[in-house]
């Protein structure tokens, strides 16, 4: 093999690590804050930016970790009928890939130190515990995602915090002085959090398709996700009530005097949510369920945009 054959090969087994396709998760939730800013008069450009680059690198850097991390640990194996992982596979190192799982986390900090500038003490404490959980969803003594509480952690730090935090630091721009120590007035409120909700129910299915998908493999490597603890059925169940929650947010804002009926806008991707939901629950082949984690994240990209999109309407 020449050396452009090898660097091209590095640079696929990199983008294989990163998993580009996760992607969605990261910027559904600056879209949703983005939009819900513009309906609130509160968009403010370099903080949404920031907010963004820095959810992107977040989510690489969660990437990097569970891929080295199940390695080590001896999850992975060559059973696995997921995504190939690099550091499993052999193709990229178990050192590289940790250095680069530490050097992106340290790139969201350098990101992390003007939004903390634009929103004060609140951002500097949601930015250390986003990154903190991100190393600790695959390592360290107790990691999420093999403990059952992975679902909670995406639902909670890739929707929450994600879409109230994108909200929370433009409208700071805007109506507090730089690094407040508080939280000011007007930049936490009960809609922004009601507008997480859906971006936190579908990411959060994106890894209930991953769990379904593994659950055989996880339960044989003693990894705990909720879908082992809970079985088919019940994790079934949990994919189509996050679908539900995402759906009925909408309904609810249009009955409010805050909202239009543009709000409904993405009631629209149902039918494509229904075709993805109708795989994840008759089916468990990694051949059917690999697909149907690629749609779950469009469905999310998607829905973000029509809801973003419907809120400033």
């Amino acid at each position: 093999m020449n050396d452009t054959a090898t660097e091209i090969s590095r640079r696929k087994a990199w983008l294989m690590a990163a998993r580009p396709h996760t992607l969605p998760a990261a910027a559904a939730p600056v879209i949703v804050g983005v939009g819900f800013a513009l309906h609130e008069g509160l968009f403010a450009p370099l903080p949404a930016l920031a907010a963004l680059v820095g959810a992107a690198l977040i989510q690489v850097g969660t990437n990097f970790a569970n891929d080295y991390y199940d390695a080590v640990k001896g999850v992975d194996t060559d059973e696995r009928t997921g995504f190939t992982r690099v550091t499993q596979s052999g193709l990229i190192s178990p050192s590289k890939v940790k250095q680069a799982m530490y050097g992106t986390f340290l790139l969201a900090i350098v990101v992390g130190v003007y939004l903390v500038y634009v929103g004060g003490l609140p951002i500097l404490v949601i930015g250390l515990a986003s990154v903190v959980s991100g190393i600790a969803y695959a390592g360290g003594p107790f990691p999420l995602g093999s403990n059952g509480l992975g679902d909670l952690f995406v639902f909670v730090f890739f929707g929450v915090i994600a879409v109230m935090g994108t909200f929370y630091v433009q409208a700071a721009q805007i109506l507090a002085a730089p690094f407040s120590i508080g939280i000011p007035g007007g930049t936490v409120t009960m809609h922004a959090f009601l507008a997480s909700l859906p971006v936190a129910a579908i990411s959060t299915n994106i890894l209930v398709v991953n769990n379904i998908r593994d659950l055989k493999n996880d339960r044989k490597a003693g990894k705990r996700t909720l879908a082992v603890l809970i079985g088919y059925r019940a994790s079934r169940g949990e994919y189509v009530g996050m679908l539900a929650l995402a759906y009925l947010v909408p309904v609810y804002f249009a009955t409010t005097e805050a909202f239009g009926v543009g709000v409904l806008l993405p009631l629209l991707t149902i039918p494509y949510a229904a075709m993805v939901a109708r795989t994840v629950l008759t089916k468990t082949s990694g051949e059917a369920l690999n697909p149907a984690l690629e749609q779950t994240g469009k469905l999310l990209a998607a829905y973000s945009v029509c809801f973003a999109l419907g809120m400033v309407a």
